[in-house]
């Protein structure tokens, strides 16, 4: 499965359905930290924003959140 062309903003939204919560911002910076605490597991992803998002960047933002690429691309449809 090919993964599409994304930008931070589509990339956040999918993070939310998926239950992820914004972090308190800590000083300045380019990204955005989002988390998941699930039973036994805390999830931590960084999201650039950038309005393209490069395929390998797209591929560690969803191994970090803990989810297949086919989750990720039910999630983006929704």
């Amino acid at each position: 499965m090919k993964l599409p062309i994304l930008s931070s903003s589509q990339i956040e939204k999918v993070l939310r359905r998926a239950g992820f919560k914004l972090a308190p911002k800590k000083g300045k910076g380019s990204h955005k930290a989002f988390v998941k605490q699930a039973k036994d597991k805390k999830f931590l992803v960084i999201v650039p924003q950038k309005k393209i998002i490069p395929r390998g960047t797209l591929l560690a933002i969803i191994k970090q959140a803990g989810l297949s690429k086919e989750k990720f691309m039910r999630l983006l449809k929704e």
